[in-house]
């Protein structure tokens, strides 16, 4: 199996139940097996069916490659390796007639070629290569390395070379600080940069002190104007993560002058939407664009793991050619849950930690022993040494038999839910808000028996005053917004606790708004949360369930993320074998953007 179709058809897929909503009515032909079989779901169908009747065209192997690319996008690919995929479901689908052209993936992709819907303006499909893609994902890809690219080849920015040596040593001087100070003078020297590395390995203390750094150039300059800093996340959590950590770092760093200290402390940061000026009348346009840049000098992305394809190339439009950018994350994290690996594939196509604009902070400060043991074997892939770290004496982390989750839930989820209600039913909203910032029970997916939904609904059993779940607002129910709403000023990743305030029912939020229950409508209950939704956030505790091994979702990517959210302690729900395959399986999506990335700077060179 190839990497491109890893994540596309890693399991043997089942048939699904005809009666379901993810069943095609009257779906027959190739499309009707395979949505029979639980490859293709009806958006996948209807798309292709649709795109190939406004064509007139109407063969089998164009309408499989239609929904095979409209699939790949779904499953968080930017495209789809045709010969690849359809290699790997024939293996497992044998039983399926397919079109004779399958069999030969270069004729295949000639004929897709030679259709209206890979033709003209109006074209739906791109073929690059071996590669087939929707062509708007291939716009966005062409757009977003064309920019980067174009970002790295200018004349670099002015330095103040003595000012710039002198504040390095000042700012970057202790001993164990050398991978953030050539980070900073990467950054300093650079319109464009990446800063890669696990948690606590000094990301935001790094960023704190290049801002600091790039702030005494541009007063050197001769700017009567202060250094106009944009800091943005994709999440509201994340933001609020982010300027926390911004905080401590000028509050504990000693080589910050008081007015340094109070300008960092000044800075804002905000979502992803925010900074581009989020449209109401459009879900992926903005008030900042090519045509509208930006009005900042430096602009950082933090969590960029978490990024879209489609919100980077957004990004990237709207910078001004003299802001320096500064792309900071973890690679090794999850990606996206939209199209895109793009932090990764960036980091790839730059040319890795060879490359002039990427540093990897490898030195961790947030946890040590068997917790940090345990990130670095999942990282490396190495099963064995992972699970002799689960299964060791060190009580920090351990692995517990899915059998004896009832006993897991008793030991903290179920004392956090109560303790949480007790403080809020006394009116102690600060109180609740850091029971719930303790603990999270994190979840691979968000239905099912080991799913967020299910341990919602049963920890919401344990504390909710009346047996009607119609009724979802209770005093002490905590809730994690899943939607930005501009209106209310929430955003996607904001948690809160419920209180009553007379006589009406108000979520007090981690971010210091307070709002009506009613008015929130995109809320889910936070005693669980999926991992993928953990992202930005950290806790002091972490108790994990893992599905069966048997599950898509189970990655290497997917397990570090959930090790690294905690501070002190994790205890992971799941078989030896299923960990196996978490750390065994990495996410794998096509992707364009390291190769073409690679290929524009070697041509450039």
């Amino acid at each position: 199996m190839t990497a491109e179709s890893a994540d596309l058809a890693a399991e043997q897929p089942q048939p699904i139940d005809p009666f379901s909503r993810q069943s095609v009515r009257g779906a027959d032909g190739l499309l009707g097996h395979l949505n029979t079989w639980g490859v293709l779901e009806p958006a996948d169908v209807h798309v292709a069916r649709t795109i190939c009747r406004l064509a007139q065209d109407e063969d089998d192997s164009v309408l499989l490659a239609i929904s095979l690319a409209v699939r790949g996008v779904r499953l968080g690919s930017s495209c789809v390796h045709l010969g690849s995929v359809v290699a790997d479901l024939r293996l497992q689908l044998p039983h399926v007639t397919w079109p004779t052209l399958v069999d030969d993936p270069v004729a295949w992709l000639a004929r897709v070629s030679s259709s209206p819907v890979a033709s003209g303006t109006d074209r739906v499909l791109v073929v690059e290569g071996p590669l087939l893609y929707l062509a708007r994902y291939h716009g966005l890809e062409v757009s977003l390395c064309d920019r980067l690219v174009g970002r790295l080849t200018p004349t670099p920015p002015k330095v103040d070379e003595a000012l710039l040596r002198h504040d390095l040593h000042r700012l970057f001087g202790e001993p164990g600080f050398e991978q953030q100070r050539a980070a900073a003078d990467a950054a300093a020297r650079s319109w464009t940069t990446v800063l890669t590395g696990g948690p606590g390995t000094g990301k935001t203390t790094t960023i704190a002190r290049l801002l600091v750094a790039l702030e005494s150039q541009h007063r050197a300059s001769g700017s009567t104007r202060p250094l106009s800093v944009g800091l943005a996340t994709p999440t509201g959590k994340a933001s609020a993560r982010m300027r926390e950590a911004l905080v401590g770092a000028a509050t504990d760093t000693p080589a910050f002058s008081a007015e340094e200290r109070a300008w960092l402390q000044g800075l804002q940061t905000v979502t992803l939407h925010r900074l581009l000026g989020a449209r109401p009348d459009h879900r992926t346009a903005f008030r900042h664009h090519a045509g509208q840049k930006l009005p900042h000098d430096v602009i950082v992305v933090d969590e960029t793991s978490m990024v879209s394809l489609l919100m980077m190339e957004r990004l990237v439009q709207a910078v001004p050619a003299s802001c320096r950018l500064v792309l900071v994350g973890d690679a090794d994290q999850l990606a996206s849950v939209e199209a895109g690996a793009v932090l990764h594939d960036v980091v790839e196509g730059l040319g890795g930690l060879a490359s002039p604009w990427v540093t990897r902070l490898s030195r961790g400060h947030r946890f040590d022993g068997a917790v940090s043991d345990l990130a670095e074997a999942v990282v490396e892939g190495d099963a064995d040494r992972a699970l002799a770290v689960l299964t060791g004496p060190d009580e920090h982390v351990r692995l517990v038999a899915p059998e004896d989750v009832s006993t897991v839930i008793d030991a903290r989820p179920r004392q956090q839910a109560r303790a949480i209600a007790r403080a809020a039913s006394e009116g102690d909203a600060a109180g609740a808000l850091a029971l719930l910032a303790e603990h999270r029970l994190l979840c691979a997916h968000r239905d099912g028996p080991a799913g967020v939904s299910h341990w919602n609904e049963q920890l919401e059993r344990e504390v909710r005053p009346y047996p009607d779940a119609q009724r979802p607002w209770y005093v002490g129910r905590p809730v994690l917004v899943t939607r930005n709403d501009a209106t209310l000023r929430v955003n996607n990743g904001d948690v809160g606790v419920t209180l009553d305030d007379a006589d009406r029912l108000v979520a007090h939020l981690d971010t210091g708004l307070v709002v009506s229950a009613a008015r929130l409508a995109s809320v889910q209950s936070a005693y669980a949360s999926t991992v993928h939704r953990s992202q930005g956030s950290e806790f002091e505790h972490v108790t994990l369930l893992l599905p069966d091994e048997e599950s898509l979702v189970l990655s290497r990517e997917l397990l570090y993320t959930a090790v690294t959210r905690t501070r002190s302690s994790l205890t992971v729900v799941a078989r030896p074998e299923t960990v196996r395959r978490a750390v065994e399986h990495r996410t794998a999506r096509a992707s364009g953007v390291a190769g073409r990335l690679a290929a524009a700077l070697e041509t450039r060179d």
